[in-house]
C-alpha cells in the first residue's frame, strides 16, 4: 500500500470522529503535561520546607521520572485508541485510563519500554544513525502486544522487528510526510496538533494493519 493510500485510510477511518478524536488528544496533552507538571509545584514547594535547594532539586527530579515512568501504560493506551479507530472501532475515552486497572498490562507496558529504550540507546553508542534505524525496527512493539497481549516483552519486540524488516524505509517515508503539516501547526501555537496528532497516528496504525495483513 503506498503512503497517499494509507493516509487517505487514515482520514477515512477519521471521518465524522474529528471532535471525539480531538478532544481525545486535549485529554492526552493535558494529562500529560499539566500533571507532571502540577507534581514538580508541589513537590518543589513541599520539599523546600525540609531540604535545602540541591536536595530538592534531586529529589524532585527522582519524583519526575517516577511520574514519567507511571504515564507509560497512559501513552501506550492513546496509541491503542488509534488503533481501534484505524479499525473503525468505537473506543472510549476512559481506555485511556482504565488500562490501570489491569495491573500486569500496566507494568508489562512500562518494562516494555524501559527495554526499547536500552536497545535504541545502546544502538546510539555505536551510531545515530544504527539507532534511528533500530527504532523504526521496534517501532510496532505496542500495537503487537495490543493484539497479542500473552507475548512477552521480548516476543513483542521480535515481532516487530519481523513486520518491519524490509519496511522501514517506507515507515520513515510515512513520518516524514507530515513534516509540513507540523510546521504549519507551530503556527497555530501548537493547537493544530490536535488534529494532526490523530492524523498521524490513525496512519502509522493504519501502516500497522497493512503489514499484518500482509504477512
Amino acid at each position: 500500500m503506498r503512503i497517499s493510500e494509507m493516509k487517505k485510510q487514515a482520514l477515512g477511518a477519521l471521518k465524522g470522529k474529528w471532535g471525539f478524536v480531538v478532544l481525545g488528544t486535549f485529554v492526552f496533552f493535558l494529562v500529560s503535561m499539566v500533571v507532571p507538571l502540577l507534581f514538580d509545584i508541589i513537590l518543589s514547594g513541599a520539599l523546600s520546607v525540609w531540604f535545602n535547594q540541591e536536595e530538592t532539586t534531586i529529589t524532585a527530579a527522582i519524583f519526575n521520572i517516577l511520574i514519567s515512568v507511571l504515564l507509560i501504560p497512559f501513552s501506550v493506551a492513546f496509541y491503542w485508541f488509534f488503533l481501534s479507530i484505524s479499525r473503525s472501532e468505537t473506543p472510549q475515552l476512559s481506555e485511556l485510563f482504565t488500562i490501570y486497572a489491569d495491573w500486569k498490562t500496566s507494568l508489562k507496558l512500562i518494562g516494555t519500554s524501559i527495554v526499547v529504550s536500552i536497545f535504541v540507546f545502546l544502538w546510539t553508542l555505536l551510531l545515530i544513525i544504527p539507532g534511528i534505524i533500530k527504532s523504526f525496527s521496534y517501532s510496532q512493539t505496542f500495537f503487537v502486544l495490543k493484539d497479542h497481549p500473552e507475548y512477552s516483552m521480548t516476543e513483542a519486540i521480535t515481532e516487530s522487528r519481523k513486520i518491519m524488516q524490509g519496511y522501514k524505509w517506507k515507515y520513515f517515508l510515512l513520518n516524514l510526510s507530515f513534516i509540513g503539516w507540523g510546521i504549519l501547526s507551530l503556527f497555530t501555537l501548537g493547537i493544530g496538533l490536535l488534529w494532526l496528532i490523530p492524523y498521524m497516528t490513525t496512519a502509522l496504525a493504519s501502516f500497522y494493519n497493512q503489514r499484518i495483513e500482509a504477512q
